[in-house]
């Protein structure tokens, strides 16, 4: 290799390396599980977050609601049927 080549093979390795030093540390930081992100897109992320819960604890309630509503048409069927005399319905 004549020495021309290998200053210039130096010199595209170092301005690579040094191009390129930013992304790998994001990537490692990334990694390590360091946040990246910036203070407003962590606020942002939290208040998303914190709606999601919220709606998640609303739906839970809605369905909690909804299981108590089907056992009462249940009850109420049962003392038809046992009010009519008929058998009880099958079970599935």
């Amino acid at each position: 290799m004549q020495p021309q080549e290998f200053i210039l093979l130096l010199t595209v390795f170092a301005a690579g390396t040094w191009l390129l030093r930013p992304v790998v540390l994001a990537i490692a930081e990334r990694l390590r599980g360091g946040r990246v992100t910036d203070g407003e897109t962590q606020r942002q992320m939290e208040a998303v977050r914190d709606e999601l819960l919220a709606e998640l604890q609303q739906t839970r309630r809605e369905m909690a609601e909804l299981g108590e509503r089907v056992d009462f048409a249940e009850r109420l069927l049962a003392q038809n049927r046992a009010a009519q005399g008929l058998p009880p319905g099958e079970r599935r």
